[in-house]
């Protein structure tokens, strides 16, 4: 069992807090300034910026049953276990990119609610980051014909688009973005959302709906459904 665990940096965290409320995500023990947990379909987290952990970044955490198992997983890779303050024991996985995500013991249960944290992998090797979420336990469910997209669901909550870099604006090249996906009827999660006070709108893209919220900056993804391009995991 894996979970998607999606960390927000911001020097807003109470707007973040009633944002993850407004989506339906509910913290397991109560949030302070400096860090908040928020479960839905998958786990929202939110940490007050630092000079190390500057406000807009993201980072992409997964939360596992057995973190010996998944170090076993993943043998062969760039792994180091080591100890998180007040956390414990973890193992941070490099990709050939330079890019690492961070493996703690902790998954929760299948993930609930109509909003799923969707974090995006962004780098120029895509089958290098899915198949290191794959050793993790996350499955391909949609992927682009032309190869430069897998969306890989995680069993116990949660999800991560992994995103060729390829084409993205200057400055911005390989990462993690912020991004939720949503099921069901976007103009009513719309609306809900500005009844919280969130200038929120739902945008016509070519691959589907999409929700924008203005403040704090956030795309939440209606379900995929045109395939046009794409295909369903085998």
């Amino acid at each position: 069992m894996t979970t998607v665990q999606q960390i927000v940096y911001t020097d807003a965290p109470e707007r973040w807090h009633a944002l993850a409320a407004a989506l339906g995500f509910v913290p397991p023990y109560p949030p302070t300034p400096e860090w908040a947990e928020f479960d839905g379909d998958g786990v929202l987290a939110v940490h007050h910026a630092t000079d190390e952990y500057p406000s807009g970044g993201v980072d992409l955490n997964l939360l596992v049953a057995d973190l010996d198992a998944a170090e076993r997983a993943l043998e062969g890779r760039d792994v180091t276990r080591g100890d998180m303050d007040g956390v414990g024991e973890m193992l941070t996985v490099r990709a050939a990119s330079g890019l690492s995500i961070a493996v703690f013991a902790g998954a929760r249960e299948a993930g609930a609610g109509d909003v799923a944290v969707q974090p995006i992998w962004f780098q120029d090797d895509v089958d290098e980051a899915r198949a290191i979420l794959e050793a993790l336990g996350l499955q391909a469910v949609i992927l682009s014909d032309g190869g430069g997209w897998a969306e890989m669901r995680a069993p116990g909550g949660g999800s991560v688009g992994v995103h060729s870099a390829s084409g993205r604006a200057e400055g911005e090249g390989q990462g993690f973005g912020l991004s939720f996906e949503a099921r069901g009827d976007l103009d009513a999660l719309a609306a809900r959302l500005r009844h919280a006070g969130f200038a929120a709108s739902v945008i016509d893209e070519s691959y589907g709906r999409t929700i924008r919220i203005a403040d704090p900056d956030v795309w939440i993804n209606g379900t995929q459904t045109d395939l046009y391009g794409y295909h369903r995991a085998p």
